[in-house]
């Protein structure tokens, strides 16, 4: 250990304290995925564990697996998404004390929510409580005094609220719709009897069961486990923007193409119709161009291209994508006419913009790797707490075969809906209500035990409260003590 810590100091010049913390960070990091595989392996072993499709064992290592697989092949999509949940200020503060308090004070609070729900065997979302604590850091970032320019993403932090809000309610409502297609459709009346426990089902049923278990993990994994790749993201990026900030596999010089598009189109601005509220946004705009161009010249040339300030690029085209888009969403470009560009136009320079995002939207393959393992080890531990819940304590009756499958079927094709887009969505939490809703199908609102689900809607509402408030005031008291 001490010898890769030697290695890895003089490989990013980092002194022997700060590679510590770097590998600390990233380990809690690695803890947080790994708790929350363990905390989450219920949502796709419940129902093939009740209906004794698959022996525990067997059912937990095949769940692993397939979140492994869907971690490492499930895109970066929703990584990307948490990561710009931050103020962009505070991911790129050169302040090493705010860099470091902002990762201690997101990871600590993550592992101490996700470990407490997880004791007391309620089905918690890890989504909710990472999200939470993005929010309470980018929060209290915005008391220090000299970080007044600082705000959160709000489109990003609205989107990923409503689909955490939205999602369960669709996986309650589409869960009772599929049974009730299901009993239209299908004859055999044992499918939608309680699973006897003393019995393994039809061949047919366990084939169904199994298919539903192995999508939910795999779905899980793209989507769960790319919070874990935005967590350690955000490590290495505000640890070592110098490495991490652009993507190391592309030259940053082929960018200077779409830099030259973008400060053509945006010169086609007539200054004289840009309204005075609109007018400092379209200044910092054009600054920003204008570096990054001067940047990236500087890498065109193989001997100076060491010299490239890797920090600022990712500053100038992340600060370049915003403020293009305010200004072309602007009272000045809609209403005075300042900028006007046809289709075609158009097109280039969001494609322009896209092709610039490339550099900034990544994450290397071992990050991803790490990720995976993390998660699927979890996953193959620690599942009993949970299980039971699902299984035993949402309805009064015992799951039937046509209850597991179709809360698992909506579970899997919300969640991947949600990946596709970059949403995070709780898994624990759409497979909760859609459990929730085959009980109520099945015997009306009596046959649900309230006393579970108000624990699991009680944690639901407090976790991102919560938090915030534990994220916000640990990054304070972590600062002030460095």
């Amino acid at each position: 250990m001490p010898e890769i810590c030697r290695k890895f100091s003089e490989m990013f010049g980092l002194d022997l304290g700060m590679t510590l913390l770097l590998f600390g960070c990233i380990l809690a990091a690695m803890a947080f995925e790994f708790i929350n595989g363990f905390h989450d392996t219920a949502n796709a072993v419940a129902t093939v564990i009740y209906t004794r499709s698959l022996k525990p064992r067997v059912a937990v290592i095949w769940s692993g697996i397939f979140n492994f697989l869907g971690v490492y092949f499930g895109g970066i999509a929703v990584a990307i998404g948490i990561i710009n949940l931050l103020p962009l200020e505070i991911l790129l503060d050169q302040n090493i004390s705010h860099n470091v308090a902002m990762v201690a004070s997101l990871i600590l609070t993550a592992i101490i929510w996700n470990l407490g729900t997880w004791y007391f065997g309620i089905p918690c979302s890890s989504s909710h409580t990472l999200i939470g604590s993005i929010f309470g850091v980018g929060l209290a970032y915005l008391f220090i005094s000299d970080s007044s320019g600082a705000a959160l993403n709000w489109t990003k932090v609205i989107e990923a609220l409503s689909a955490l809000l939205i999602s369960p309610v669709i996986g309650f409502g589409l869960t009772i719709l599929l049974m009730h297609i299901l009993r239209k459709t299908v004859r055999k009346k044992k499918f939608f009897k309680p699973a006897d426990p003393e019995k393994k089902p039809p061949f047919w049923v366990r084939l169904l069961l199994i298919g539903t278990c192995t999508t939910v993990s795999y779905s899980h994994g793209s989507n769960d486990g790319q919070k874990g790749v935005g967590l350690i993201m955000i490590i290495l990026i505000s640890l070592l923007p110098a490495h991490f900030a652009l993507d190391n596999t592309k030259n940053p010089s082929n960018m200077i193409g779409n830099v030259n598009h973008i400060e053509y189109f945006i010169g086609k601005t007539d200054t004289t119709k840009i309204l005075t509220a609109d007018m400092p946004g379209y200044i910092a705009l054009t600054s920003c161009i204008t570096d990054l161009k001067g940047n990236l010249l500087i890498a065109q040339n193989p001997d100076e291209f060491d010299k490239l300030d890797r920090f600022n690029a990712r500053k100038d085209i992340l600060t370049i994508k915003k403020k293009t888009n305010e200004f072309l969403a602007s009272p000045s470009v809609l209403k005075n006419k300042a900028l006007v560009l046809n289709n075609k136009e158009s097109k280039m320079l969001k494609n322009d913009i896209k092709e610039m995002d490339s550099y900034t939207e990544y994450a290397p393959w071992y990050v991803i790797l790490m990720v995976s393992l993390s998660l699927g080890l979890g996953t193959m531990i620690g599942w009993k707490r949970i299980v039971t819940t699902l299984g035993e304590k949402i309805g009064k009756s015992q799951m039937s075969y046509a209850q597991g499958a179709s809360a698992q079927i909506v579970a899997t094709a919300t969640i991947m809906s949600s990946s596709t887009i970059g949403l995070p969505v709780s898994t624990t939490h759409v497979l909760s209500s859609g459990i929730a809703g085959s009980m109520v199908y099945q015997g009306g609102w009596k046959n649900l035990q309230m006393k579970t689900i108000y624990n699991i809607l009680l944690t639901w509402v407090i976790t991102i409260p919560v938090t915030i408030a534990m994220s916000g005031g640990l990054f304070l008291l972590i600062r002030s003590f460095i």
